[in-house]
C-alpha cells in the first residue's frame, strides 16, 4: 500500500490585503463520497501501517480490562431524602444509576451497597433503577447522557440523550412510578435541563446555527416543543446562556458569559411566572458568579468577582439587583490565590482556590454573628489533585470531596465540618495488587526562554531515573484557562510498567498558576503556549530525565493546536506525536464566523477577518500553515467524522499537508471514527481499544513496543 495522496485543489483568499492558499479545503464536504473514501483510505493506511502492533494493543486491551473492577458502584450520595448511586457491570459498556430512600434523616453516614451485586440482584434494600444507560444505547453505534434531573419530589425524571457524536440532544420524562415515559420530547437541546420547584415545568437552552448557546426556553409538561415559551435570547455572538437552580432551590438563574465578561439573571422560585431580573448589568471585562447564602441570618449573594484582581475576590451583597461598587468584601483578593468557585451550606462555606499550581479547598464556617474560621482542608502529598464532589444538599454537615494524584487512584472522602474529621469512604480499586508506593511522583520547574518557571508533573517507577532517561509521554493542553491538574490513569499503568514515564507541562494559557497564567497564554500572548511546552521537553532532556529518542508529545483539541505548533517549531525534539481531534487548521476556523465557538472564542484567539493583526498572529502559529519542508517525528492524528467543536477535516486537511510538503521520514497516520464526536467513541470497552491503539504507537515510537508489562 501506498500513503493517501488527496489532489490538492487550490482556493486563494485574500484578507486585509494578504494573499493565501489552500490546497485541502474540499476536503471539508462530509457528504461527498469521494471525501468519505478519502477518510476511508486513512484508517486503511493507517491499519497497514500498525498492524505489527496489533497483539500489543490486544496486551494493553487486556491489561485495562484486567485492573479495572468491571463490576463496581459510587459511594451513594444523599440528596431530599435519597441516596443516589450508580453500578456498572462485567460485559456492560454504561452504567445503571440507581436509589434508595434515606432510613435515618439524622444519619448522614452514606450506606454500602454490596459492589459483587449480580445485574438482576440489589445492592441495598429497596433499591429503584432509575436509568439502565446500556438499554438507551442499544442499537447505536454511539451514546451519550447529556444529563439527567428530577423534580424535587423525586417522581419524575428528565433526561437528555445523544446518538450521533453532535452534541445536539434529545430529552425525554419517565414517570419513576410506573416507569412509563410522557409523551413529551425535547429536541435539539444542549445538555441537560432544569426543573421548576413545582415539577410542572422545565428549562433547557438551544443553539444558534453557529452552534452557540443563544436561548434559554421554558417547557410545560403535556404540550408540545413548538408552544415552547422563549424565556431568553443572547443576540451578542461572543455570549453564550446557561440556565440552572441554587442548591436551597430558592432562585432559578440565566447566565450570559463571554470568555471576560457575565451577566447574572434570577428570579425566586417562589413566583413561578415572575420575570428573571439582572443581578449587574454586564460590564466589560468583569466576570463574576452568584452563590446564595444565609450569613449572621441574612439572606445575601455570595458574589466571586474579579472586579478588584484578577485572581478574584468574595463579596457579600442582598438579594436584589446590586452594582458592583456596592458588593461587601470578604476574602478580598491575593494574587498568590486563585478564588475559582464558592459554595454555600447552611453551617459553612465552601471555596474552591488554586495556589502554587495545587488545587485546594478552603472552608469557612458560618456562625450567628456571621463569617467563623477560615482554613484548609490538608493533604500532605507533594502532587496531587483536590476539589468538591457532589454536595447536592443546602443542610448537609458535611463536605464530600475526590481526591486523586498521578499515582493515588480517584478517592472519595467525607469531611465533617463539625468535627473537622476526613474520612476516606472509596479509593477506586485497581485489580491485581497495585500499590501506589511502586511510583513515585514528583513537582518540578522549567526554566521558559522568558525566565518563567513553569510546572511539570511526571511520574514513574520508583527508581526509574536512577539509571538515567527515560522513555516519556509528554502532554499539555494550555487554553481556556483549563487546568490539567494531576489524575490517576488505569490505561497509563501500561506505559509506566513497560518502563515509560509520564509528564503534565502546565503551560501558559491554561488555569495552573492563576488568572496571570491564563492572561499570558491567549491572544497576543498565544506564542508562550507553545514556548513554554518545548521549553519542557528541552528542560527535560537537559536534566537527564528524557532524551529526543524516546520523548512523545500527546495534546487533543486545542491541545492538538499546542501539539502542532510545537512540532512545526522543533520536530527535532520529539521521537513522535500524538494529535487528538486537533485544533491546526486554526486560521481558516477563525476566519469562518458561522462555525462552532468561532465567535465566542475571539476573545481567546482573536478575530482574524477584522483585524490583521490577529490575522497575522495567528498565521504566524497556525499548524496548518506552518508545515514546513523539515524532517517531522512521525505523527498520529486522531479524529471523529461528527465533532461538532474541532471539525474532522482540520485533522485531514493537516496530514494531507505535512505527507505533501515534509522530509524525511514523512509517517503521517489519520485515523478518524466514523460513529463518534468530540470526545471520541462511546462506551467503556470501546474507549479502551482507542486508547490501547494510542498507547502501542506511543510505545512503538519509545522504543517499547517488545517490552513487556512489569505487572
Amino acid at each position: 500500500m501506498q500513503p493517501p495522496s488527496p489532489a490538492p485543489r487550490p482556493v486563494t483568499q485574500q484578507h486585509h490585503g494578504r494573499t493565501r492558499t489552500d490546497d485541502y479545503d474540499w476536503l471539508r464536504d462530509k457528504e461527498s463520497r469521494e471525501v468519505l473514501d478519502h477518510l476511508a483510505a486513512e484508517n486503511a493506511w493507517t491499519a497497514e501501517r500498525t498492524a505489527h502492533l496489533a497483539g500489543l494493543r490486544e496486551q494493553i486491551f487486556t491489561e485495562i480490562k484486567a485492573r479495572t473492577k468491571e463490576t463496581d458502584l459510587s459511594v451513594p450520595t444523599r440528596n431530599r431524602g435519597w441516596w443516589f448511586y450508580s453500578r456498572s457491570f462485567e460485559g456492560k459498556d454504561y452504567g445503571v444509576s440507581c436509589r434508595v430512600p434515606v432510613v435515618d434523616p439524622a444519619d448522614w453516614t452514606p450506606p454500602r451497597p454490596d459492589g459483587d451485586a449480580a445485574p438482576d440482584q440489589p445492592a441495598l434494600p429497596g433499591e429503584e433503577v432509575l436509568l439502565d444507560l446500556n438499554e438507551l444505547a442499544e442499537g447505536h453505534e454511539f451514546f451519550s447522557l447529556g444529563g439527567s434531573s428530577l423534580t424535587l419530589d423525586g417522581t419524575l425524571l428528565a433526561y437528555a440523550t445523544d446518538t450521533a457524536g453532535d452534541e445536539r440532544y434529545t430529552v425525554r420524562v419517565k414517570d419513576l412510578s410506573t416507569t412509563e415515559l410522557l409523551p413529551d420530547v425535547v429536541t435539539g437541546v444542549l445538555g441537560g435541563v432544569t426543573w421548576d420547584v413545582d415539577g410542572r415545568s422545565f428549562y433547557y437552552t438551544t443553539v444558534d446555527e453557529s452552534w452557540r448557546p443563544d436561548k434559554v426556553w421554558r417547557h410545560r409538561l403535556g404540550t408540545v416543543q413548538e408552544a415552547d415559551e422563549l424565556v431568553h435570547h443572547e443576540p451578542d455572538g461572543r455570549f453564550w446562556v446557561n440556565v440552572g437552580r441554587s442548591r436551597d432551590d430558592r432562585f432559578l438563574f440565566i447566565v450570559s458569559g463571554s470568555k471576560s465578561t457575565t451577566e447574572w439573571s434570577f428570579r425566586d422560585t417562589a413566583q413561578p411566572d415572575g420575570e428573571f431580573v439582572v443581578f449587574c448589568p454586564r460590564r466589560e471585562g468583569l466576570e463574576y458568579n452568584l452563590e446564595p447564602a444565609v450569613v449572621a441570618g441574612r439572606d445575601v449573594f455570595l458574589v466571586l468577582h474579579n472586579g478588584s484582581g484578577p485572581d478574584f475576590e468574595l463579596a457579600l451583597a442582598p438579594v436584589v439587583p446590586t452594582d458592583a461598587d456596592d458588593w461587601q468584601p470578604v476574602v478580598r483578593h491575593d494574587p498568590a490565590v486563585r478564588l475559582e468557585d464558592v459554595d454555600a451550606f447552611a453551617t459553612h462555606l465552601v471555596i474552591h482556590q488554586r495556589s502554587q499550581a495545587l488545587t485546594q479547598l478552603r472552608i469557612i464556617e458560618l456562625t450567628d454573628a456571621g463569617l467563623g474560621e477560615d482554613y484548609l482542608v490538608e493533604f500532605d502529598r507533594e502532587v496531587y489533585t483536590v476539589g468538591a464532589g457532589s454536595n447536592p444538599s443546602f443542610d448537609q454537615p458535611l463536605v464530600r470531596l475526590g481526591y486523586t494524584s498521578l499515582s493515588v487512584p480517584s478517592s472519595v472522602y467525607d469531611y465533617d465540618v463539625r468535627t473537622r474529621e476526613l474520612t476516606l469512604l472509596r479509593r477506586a480499586p485497581v485489580l491485581g495488587g497495585y500499590d501506589p508506593e511502586d511510583y513515585e511522583e514528583h513537582r518540578i520547574w522549567a526554566t521558559a526562554r522568558d525566565g518563567e518557571q513553569v510546572p511539570i508533573s511526571v511520574v514513574a517507577r520508583r527508581g526509574a531515573w536512577d539509571a538515567g532517561p527515560v522513555p516519556t509521554l509528554l502532554y499539555g493542553y494550555g487554553a481556556y484557562e483549563a487546568s490539567i491538574d494531576p489524575y490517576f490513569s488505569i490505561a497509563r499503568l501500561s506505559l509506566l510498567d513497560r518502563g515509560a514515564a509520564f509528564a503534565i507541562a502546565h503551560v501558559r494559557g491554561g488555569g495552573e498558576v492563576g488568572r496571570r497564567w491564563y492572561d499570558e497564554g491567549k491572544l497576543g500572548n498565544k506564542p508562550n503556549t507553545f514556548n513554554d511546552f518545548v521549553d519542557c521537553a528541552r528542560h527535560l532532556v537537559e536534566t537527564g530525565r528524557a532524551t529526543p529518542a524516546t520523548l512523545v508529545a500527546e495534546g487533543g483539541s486545542a491541545g492538538g493546536l499546542l501539539i502542532g505548533a510545537v512540532l512545526n517549531q522543533a520536530p527535532e525534539l520529539f521521537a513522535g506525536a500524538v494529535a487528538s481531534v486537533p485544533f491546526v487548521d486554526t486560521l481558516t476556523s477563525m476566519l469562518d464566523s458561522s462555525l462552532p465557538l468561532t465567535v465566542t472564542e475571539y476573545e481567546e484567539w482573536g478575530n482574524p477577518e477584522g483585524d490583521p493583526q490577529a490575522y497575522d498572529l495567528i498565521a504566524s502559529y497556525s499548524p496548518y500553515d506552518n508545515v514546513t519542508a523539515q524532517d517531522y517525528p512521525p505523527i498520529l492524528a486522531e479524529t471523529s467524522l461528527n465533532d461538532t467543536r474541532v471539525l474532522y477535516v482540520e485533522a485531514a486537511k493537516w496530514i494531507a499537508r505535512l505527507r505533501a510538503t515534509a522530509v524525511g521520514r514523512r509517517d503521517f497516520l489519520l485515523r478518524t471514527e466514523m460513529e463518534a464526536g468530540h470526545g471520541g467513541v462511546s462506551g467503556r470497552y470501546k474507549s479502551w481499544h482507542d486508547r490501547a491503539f494510542s498507547l502501542a504507537w506511543i510505545l512503538d515510537r519509545m522504543g517499547l513496543a517488545e517490552t513487556g508489562s512489569d505487572r
